[in-house]
This record gives structure tokens, C-alpha cells and sequence, in this order.
């Protein structure tokens, strides 16, 4: 029995050698972020596995695709449902980008401790909303949803396999080896031809629509390993002759605790692609839709740290209003902002809850009883704490990722009412519920102060 642990490891080796084949490039970013991180590992020792082994590190990725339908989201669950990856997180992209991004996400992921570990592969996954009027006029929704509604993008005998893997936790060598071979190839970039007419049509609307419902199928739109110093990467990769986008999205670059998740890519690349004009004739021209992201992860904050976070977003750009800087000068603003007001420690991140953090006995008996509240048991040796990873996602980082790899901010009428689609909303198309992150981290953080309560015989734990 190959388990679904085995599958997604083996699913994301696949898809990363599928999609170096397809974008050379992402292979050049993979070998910068493996070898910034052998120097950082070299350079900080033990330090530098703060946030998880190397061998997590390296392993580590998370891809990106789109789709068009409910239909074809909730198919999508079923196929990553498969390999113990579950909805988390609602992330609506309409309202984070000041440019036409018409979708509603979520990231696809594993959830518990353990899974995590062994990998944590992601997938963040994007569905067009096309009943929102900000984007779409009725004939416009009406055609977009025939032409999605006659593709085809998971083959049956794949999503069959899929719910036996679900339902009975793995598949038997042969099936598994035809349920990779299936699902990777649903996500290759397809040689059909585009109509031009059409996606131009929906081109003037989003790229990004374009990009979903202008194709005859989906792909990997990124594939992103993770970087331990990003700010390394993004140099080494402009000295190489490959053209970043302008700044690095997320928490700026500073001399306190990593937070959350900042992320960079290099721009989309041209790409060439068939076409079919509107008389008939096929020709070859270039599509400008992929990219290579690479992401630094942090420490998963609390709703009460997240809020902090967001104020100093807020007050980040109400300082840089109508001022044009470099992403140097901005990330200079905002590090002197996090400066004044975000923690330099774990230790007051753990005392303001502002951070999740597991904690674990270390066998010493510092006291003849240990004490009942945890800052104590911290400040005296008896436990120590471990940062838990930031597993997920920030709207406006996606967004600004989405938008620097744009061919154009498209269209949107923000006189019209956009369509309601929230959380439950996505949670009854997927057929299954939608986690939320910060309850996942809670549920680890409780779960460590359980064992250390039972390990040191306490009755009861204030933290």
C-alpha cells in the first residue's frame, strides 16, 4: 500500500521535474535556493533549522493552479483529498488586488503535525467567480461558463482513483503509479491550440481570466521552493541575468523574529503557444502567463499578531501615499515601523501572544516542583519553546505576486456589486469543510502544553 503521505511526496517530486521541463528557469531557482541555503546552514548551524530541517527545506514546494468552475474546484479536492491535502484558509483576490484579479482561492494542504513533517506540500488553488459583475456582464458569464463547461480537466478513471485512495488511505503500487501518472499529466501545459479571438476577449477583462478560461485545460502556474534567505536569492538571481519582479512581498527585511511568509518570483516568461485565428489558421506565438516564485517562511502568528501585522501594512502605505521609492527605500520604512512595534524575541511574542510556538520538557529539575504557569517553567529551564511554521498564505502578497506578472491590470467596474462568494460559500463547493488555519496552529500549540503538563505531573498549566 502506497499511503497518501508517499503519494503527495512522490506527487510533488513529479510535478517539480514536469514543470522544470517546461520552465528551465524554475530549475535555475531551485539550484540558487539549494545552494543559499547550504550557506546559511554552513553560516548559522542549528539556527538555521529554526523553522524546520533542512531536509523539510529542501523538499519543500508549493504550486499554484486555476480553475474555472465549482464543478472543476470540487474535482480538484477530490484529486489532492487523495494525498492527504485539505482546504485551508479563504483568500478572495478581489478585494486584494487593485488590479482584475477575479478569483477566490484557497491552499491545499496537509494538516496535522506529522504530515507536515514528512511534507508539507501546497497547493494554492484559484476558482473564477464569473457571476461577479465587476468583471463580467451577462454574456460575457454566459459564453465563459459554456466554454468551461465543456472542457474536461481531470479524466474519470483519475478522479476514481482518487476517491478509493481517499476512502481507503493509499493505493496498491500499480494504482498508485497510474494515479501519478494520471494526475500529473492533467497539470502539463497543454498543446491545444487557444483561440485568439477568445482569449483576447477575455484578456481585455483579466489576464487571469484569460489564463483560466481561455485555455482548453489548466497547469502549474508557479512552483515555489523555499529560500532561507530570500533577500540572497533575489540578487543572485538578478546576477544571473533572469528579470525579478520589483520587491519582495510580505513583512520587510529586519533584525527581529522571521514572521509569516514573504515571497518573490521572477517575472512570467514568453512562452510559445499555438494559435487559432479566427480564420481557421494555426500559428505559434508567446503567452506571458508563468512565473517562478520562491518563498522565506516564518513564524505563524496569532489573530492578535496578524492584526499587528496588518496595521503596519496599513500604516506603511498610508506613510508611502503619493511617494515613489525603490523596494529598498519601502522595506527601510517598513522595518523601521516593525522596529518600534513588533517584539525582537520569541520570548515576548510568546508573552504578548503574538506568535505560535510549540513547547517541550527538557529533562532538567531546575526546582524541587515545577511551577504551574508557563512563563515561569520557560524563564526557569524546565521547558523550552519551538516556533510553529507559517503553512499558509497572505492575500495581498498573493495579489501583488499575481499583479507584477500581469500583461495588464485588465478591466473592472467598481460601480457594479461584486458577487457574494465567501468562506461557506467555497467550503459547500468543495463538499468538505474548509480548515482554518489559526484553529490548526491552536490545536498544535494545545496539544504541546498537554504533553508538558502530563510529563511534569501538573493538574493544570496557566499560560
Amino acid at each position: 500500500m502506497v499511503d497518501s503521505t508517499a503519494l503527495r511526496a512522490a506527487f510533488a517530486r513529479r510535478l517539480s521535474a514536469m514543470y522544470g521541463t517546461e520552465v528551465p528557469a524554475y530549475t535555475t531557482l531551485v539550484e540558487v535556493a539549494q545552494d543559499v541555503n547550504r550557506e546559511v546552514l554552513e553560516r548559522a548551524g542549528a539556527d538555521a533549522e529554526r523553522l524546520g530541517s533542512i531536509e523539510r527545506v529542501t523538499a519543500e514546494r508549493h504550486g499554484a493552479i486555476r480553475v474555472g468552475t465549482p464543478a472543476e474546484m470540487a474535482q480538484v479536492a477530490r484529486v489532492f483529498g487523495a494525498m492527504g491535502m485539505y482546504p485551508v484558509g479563504y483568500y478572495d483576490l478581489r478585494e486584494a488586488a487593485s488590479s482584475s484579479v477575479p478569483v477566490v482561492s484557497t491552499a491545499f494542504r496537509p494538516v496535522e503535525e506529522a504530515e507536515l513533517a514528512a511534507n508539507p506540500f501546497r497547493v494554492f488553488t484559484s476558482m473564477l467567480v464569473t457571476g461577479d459583475r465587476r468583471f463580467f456582464d451577462e454574456d460575457l458569464e454566459r459564453r465563459l461558463e459554456e466554454f468551461l463547461g465543456a472542457r474536461r480537466l481531470f479524466p474519470p478513471r483519475l478522479l476514481e482513483l482518487a476517491g478509493r485512495a481517499e476512502a481507503e488511505g493509499g493505493l496498491d503500487d500499480r494504482a498508485a503509479e497510474e494515479f501519478l501518472t494520471l494526475a500529473t499529466r492533467a497539470f502539463e501545459l497543454s498543446r491545444e491550440p487557444v483561440s485568439r479571438g477568445w482569449y483576447a476577449e477575455l484578456e481585455r477583462v483579466s489576464s487571469v481570466a484569460a489564463d483560466i478560461g481561455g485555455v482548453p485545460s489548466t497547469h502549474v502556474n508557479h512552483l515555489t521552493p523555499r529560500v532561507l534567505d530570500i533577500d540572497a536569492l533575489y540578487e543572485r538571481m538578478a546576477e544571473r541575468g533572469i528579470t525579478m519582479i520589483d520587491a519582495i512581498q510580505g513583512p520587510p527585511r529586519w533584525d527581529g523574529p522571521d514572521l509569516l511568509l514573504r515571497q518573490t518570483s521572477f517575472r512570467a516568461l514568453a512562452e510559445p503557444r499555438l494559435f487559432r485565428e479566427d480564420d481557421g489558421r494555426v500559428v505559434s506565438d508567446d503567452l506571458r502567463v508563468r512565473f517562478g516564485e520562491v518563498e522565506a517562511r516564518g513564524i505563524a502568528v496569532t489573530p492578535a499578531g496578524r492584526a499587528l501585522y496588518d496595521e503596519l501594512t496599513a500604516e506603511l502605505e498610508a506613510a508611502l501615499a503619493g511617494r515613489r521609492v525603490t523596494a529598498e527605500e519601502r522595506n527601510a520604512v517598513a522595518a523601521k515601523l516593525w522596529e518600534g512595534q513588533v517584539p525582537r524575541t520569541e520570548a515576548e511574542l510568546i508573552g504578548g501572544d503574538l506568535a505560535y510556538f510549540t513547547f517541550h520538557t527538557t529533562g532538567a529539575r531546575p526546582g524541587s516542583a515545577p511551577p504551574a504557569d508557563l512563563s515561569t517553567l520557560l524563564a526557569e529551564g524546565w521547558v523550552t519553546a519551538r516556533p510553529i511554521v507559517y503553512e499558509d498564505f497572505l492575500p495581498r502578497s498573493a495579489a501583488g505576486i499575481f499583479q507584477s506578472n500581469l500583461t495588464s491590470d485588465g478591466s473592472k467596474d467598481v460601480t457594479r456589486a461584486g458577487a457574494e462568494f465567501g468562506a461557506e460559500a467555497l467550503a459547500e463547493v468543495l463538499g468538505r469543510p474548509l480548515h482554518d488555519p489559526y484553529e490548526l496552529y491552536a490545536s498544535t500549540r494545545a496539544a504541546s502544553l498537554a504533553r508538558v503538563r502530563e510529563e511534569l505531573g501538573l493538574a493544570r498549566l496557566d499560560s
